[in-house]
């Protein structure tokens, strides 16, 4: 039993890295809330959570919907391709079966998010070329080929969940570009059709998933996004009141009122203050509490940070503690309980 003053020893296992953290407050805030209704609605974007449940026999029609449309889409594209048939692209690459399914049917999963969806694959098709050339340089490459493939899939795996990208059908894309030889000849060209028929996929799915349900969930991460821009600006208006009430001051100055404009600068700026501390710890009770401070996140429920020692969910928001690390899907389980309060 570890005493309660000591610290738990901290070895490798409880390492943990999450890339979200160092890119998020980076990654600009989403500009869905700015668009036209109807353009953000099939964007994902919505403003209050659904007032019913679908039931799944509504979910595998659209699904069966969705994954034929976008197969059949992606296929007939790449047979009009004059260049990817004299190069002997595949008319349909193997994968996108198993990405349909994700991305039409299990749209809640962090999995079949546009970020996994796309970066996952482009991410597993590169390390998959880059070993299938360097397995190439062996004399023996056929007999080992196998061995190359095995490694691609584990280092693909590995490296889309260090950059939380993380898509399933990824790592057959990594396997096809070592052991399939119609594909691994294609080399670095195969990113065309690669991202060409993710971009299909994506924009059937964004079409068909949103007539009666939602989908995106989010375009990069459930997490905040463009922490620091919003701190910057936030600064930025800042200095402008300051700047507004030096310029009172001085007015007032001028026409011999300097204490009657100090105490109107400084009630200005103190009504300022107080009113931004109330928006901030209101945001969570207001009618538009799904929204993040300002609005500008495209999600239903806004996750804050919380005291330490409790999560906190309400209908359209969730509270975690300050220093409480959580994967994505783990977010998204919280946000989906939030909409359905």
């Amino acid at each position: 039993m570890i005493p309660p003053n000591s610290q738990p020893h901290r070895g490798p296992a409880r390492w943990h890295f999450d890339i979200d953290g160092y890119i998020n407050p980076f990654f600009p805030p989403s500009a869905l809330p700015r668009l036209p209704s109807p353009v953000a609605h099939f964007l994902g974007y919505r403003t209050h959570a659904p007032t019913h449940q679908l039931g799944n026999l509504a979910m595998i029609f659209w699904a069966a919907i969705g994954v034929f449309s976008s197969i059949a889409i992606i296929g007939a594209v790449m047979l009009s391709i004059p260049e990817f048939q004299s190069r002997g692209v595949p008319t349909v690459i193997g994968s996108f079966g198993a990405a349909a399914v994700l991305d039409f049917y299990t749209i809640e999963s962090p999995l079949a998010q546009p970020r996994n969806a796309i970066l996952g694959q482009a991410v597993s098709a590169a390390v998959g070329i880059s070993l299938c050339k360097l397995f190439a340089l062996s004399p023996n490459f056929e007999s080992v080929r196998w061995l190359g493939a095995s490694l691609a899939c584990a280092c693909a795996t590995a490296l889309m969940a260090l950059t939380g990208t993380v898509h399933p059908p990824a790592g057959a894309t990594a396997l096809m570009v070592v052991l399939d030889p119609t594909v691994a000849a294609l080399g670095w060209f195969v990113f065309l059709p690669l991202l060409l028929g993710c971009a299909l996929m994506l924009a059937v799915a964004v079409l068909v998933n949103n007539v009666q349900r939602r989908f995106p969930y989010y375009w990069w991460s459930p997490g905040e996004t463009g922490a620091y821009w919003r701190r910057r600006r936030e600064e930025k208006g800042g200095g402008g009141v300051e700047t507004e009430v030096g310029r009172m001051e001085k007015g007032e100055k001028r026409r011999g009122g300097s204490g009657a404009a100090g105490s109107t600068g400084s009630s200005r700026k103190e009504s300022l203050d107080r009113r931004r501390r109330g928006e901030e710890e209101e945001s969570g009770s207001s009618s538009n509490e799904n929204l993040d401070v300002g609005g500008e996140l495209a999600r239903m429920v806004s996750v804050l940070s919380g005291r330490g020692g409790e999560i906190v969910i309400r209908r359209g928001m969730v509270k975690i503690p300050d220093g409480l690390s959580l994967r994505p899907e783990e977010i998204l389980s919280l946000e989906t309980l939030s909409e359905r309060l």
